[in-house]
This record gives structure tokens, C-alpha cells and sequence, in this order.
């Protein structure tokens, strides 16, 4: 039987580095958003063959994501930014999301009446 690589594992010290230095920007980036956005917490979900999304929801209810190339890259990242991560998007951390007038007209604003998006 062949040997078998999870996907998510580095196959050498060269990819395990690219991965690390990938890492070290998200929880950079990470950390600015939340400095910005009076602290933040953060929930990551698999996507797929794409990687793994970072979401994030500011103190202050702004939000935001991040695509991180791998899951195993993401948890590095939310990891090494010190944030609270939740297992889902749901309950008291949804609820912290504030939504403006740009988010209505792009997400709902056709179904609702509002300006086409074409």
C-alpha cells in the first residue's frame, strides 16, 4: 500500500517555512484588525481545496475575513495572534456582528429592492 499524505501536513522543511512565514502575516494581520477594531475574536472555518476562512468580529462589531492557504496555517495564525477563537459562527459571537448600509445593498438589496448589483 502507498504511503499517504494528510493534505494539510508540510511535505518538507521548505514548505513547513513557507507555511510558517504565512502563518506569522495572518496573525499580523490578525492583530491589527483587532487593535484597530478595539480587540477581536475569531472563528475558522474549512473551505475546501481553497484553505481555511478566518473570520473575524472587532469588539466593536466590525468585521472581517482572512483566507489562509491551509486550516493547519489558519489555527498557526489565530494561534499566534492571541485572540479567542469559537468552534462556530453562531449564538453571542454572531450577534456581535453590525452590519451598515453597504452590507444591506450588497447582501440583501436586490431581495429587498434596493439597487441592482449590475
Amino acid at each position: 500500500m502507498a504511503d499517504t499524505q494528510v493534505a494539510d501536513t508540510p511535505v518538507d522543511d521548505k514548505q513547513a517555512a513557507k507555511a510558517e512565514r504565512h502563518a506569522v502575516r495572518l496573525a499580523r494581520a490578525i492583530g491589527s484588525f483587532a487593535k484597530e477594531h478595539g480587540g477581536a475574536e475569531g472563528q475558522v472555518a474549512y473551505i475546501g481545496h481553497k484553505g481555511a476562512r478566518i473570520v473575524l468580529v472587532g469588539e466593536d462589531g466590525g468585521w472581517g475575513d482572512l483566507v489562509a492557504p491551509t486550516h493547519a496555517v489558519a489555527l498557526s495564525a489565530v494561534a499566534k495572534s492571541g485572540i479567542t477563537v469559537h468552534e462556530d459562527f453562531d449564538g453571542e459571537f454572531a450577534a456581535k456582528v453590525r452590519t451598515g448600509p453597504y452590507e444591506w445593498s450588497r447582501m440583501a438589496g436586490i431581495q429587498l429592492g434596493g439597487p441592482k448589483n449590475s
